[in-house]
């Protein structure tokens, strides 16, 4: 039963698929002590639903298994040289929705293991939305293993992967749990702009890039804001050290929903978003999330670290936006381009 659930995953277009049993992870905590630091910001949904994440049983009764899935998100066309004015969009959200690209796979596959199960068999899918520690799941079924990043790294595809899984009722056989081999590499600590892995395996979200840019709706701390350089949603570079990288390789399903014009896109030219022209642009897109509003003060930030006097005049027009948050911040790179270049 195992490998035919693990055959049509392939066939569905998932790189990987494995099986551990759904009870709660060793790790379980380790994350009730980080929710009680508080350090998941603003997020407060984990704390709501703090107490199914530990439980699998609480989100599927009689759940008994867990099926884990991969999907690479490798590009070989990724770009790397950038012009100075252009943003840094994080590799995953160079695609159309990941959300909704799995979610159709795992709609099918789900299906399947009820078919294939009793009468009696219920489960449920998810993809990065629900109430569950999917990381340590994953390392317990052998797709990977957490690094001292805290995200999950696959010896077959390296850092890039989105993770999903099938919470089940059917009883299936666990695979190996996966062993960690960060070593006593520490590149992932290192290369973090703003010191936001606090010690091997422990993150505060509150410093790192992609909450600040994706997560955090409000104005970003200014100790934050020179560190976040020309990055406009997320941030790859504790990921894009890691070792484990020079295995990573194209998957089946994401290649053909890859977003070229996200690669390198134009500072100046997203300063011009209305509301309805952002709604455009980003269509089908993950930076939908961020609002206008979100993103532009994310551009506001970019300008003011990459930008030089030519910046002013779309930075001027962003300072009178009805927008208060993005008035804020445009503002902010308005003086740090002025200071920088020596303009009074």
């Amino acid at each position: 039963m195992k490998e035919q659930i693990r055959q049509r995953a392939v066939e569905l277009g998932f790189d990987d698929c494995r099986f551990t049993s759904a009870s709660a992870p060793a790790s379980a905590k380790q994350f009730q002590d980080w929710v009680s630091e508080k350090k998941f910001g603003e997020m407060a949904w984990i704390e709501r639903n703090a107490e199914k994440r530990v439980e699998p049983q609480k989100v599927l009764s009689d759940a008994k298994t867990a099926i884990c899935l991969a999907a690479s998100y490798f590009d070989t066309n990724s770009l790397s040289q950038r012009e100075r004015e252009d943003g840094i969009v994080a590799r995953y959200a160079r695609f159309n929705d990941y959300h909704d690209i799995l979610g159709e796979r795992l709609k099918l596959l789900t299906q399947f293991v009820n078919d294939i199960g009793s009468a009696q068999t219920r489960s449920l899918w998810y993809v990065d939305t629900g109430p569950i520690l999917e990381r340590d799941l994953a390392q317990r079924a052998g797709i990977g293993f957490v690094g001292k990043h805290t995200n999950l790294i696959s010896r077959k595809f390296g850092n890039w992967i989105f993770l999903s899984e099938i919470l089940t009722t059917l009883e299936l056989e666990p695979d190996a749990s996966g062993k960690n081999h960060c070593g006593k590499c520490t590149r992932c600590i290192t290369a973090c702009p703003t010191e936001a892995i606090t010690a091997p395996f422990q993150l505060d979200a509150r410093r790192c890039i992609s909450y600040l840019t994706i997560e955090l709706k409000g104005s970003i701390p200014e100790e934050f804001r020179r560190a976040i350089g020309n990055r406009i949603y997320g941030c790859d570079d504790c990921l894009a050290v890691c070792p484990w990288n020079k295995f990573a390789h194209e998957g089946k399903l994401m290649k053909s929903h890859a977003r070229n014009d996200l690669n390198q896109p134009n500072l100046i030219d997203l300063l011009a978003l209305d509301e309805k022209s952002f709604k455009m642009r980003f269509a089908g897109s993950p930076i939908l999330r961020t609002k206008r509003r979100g993103l532009l003060r994310n551009v506001c930030i970019a300008l003011g670290n990459v930008g030089d006097k030519s910046a002013l005049p779309a930075l001027e027009k962003a300072s009178h936006d009805p927008e208060p948050l993005i008035v804020e911040h445009a503002r902010w790179a308005i003086s740090e381009i002025k200071s920088r270049e020596e303009i009074t």
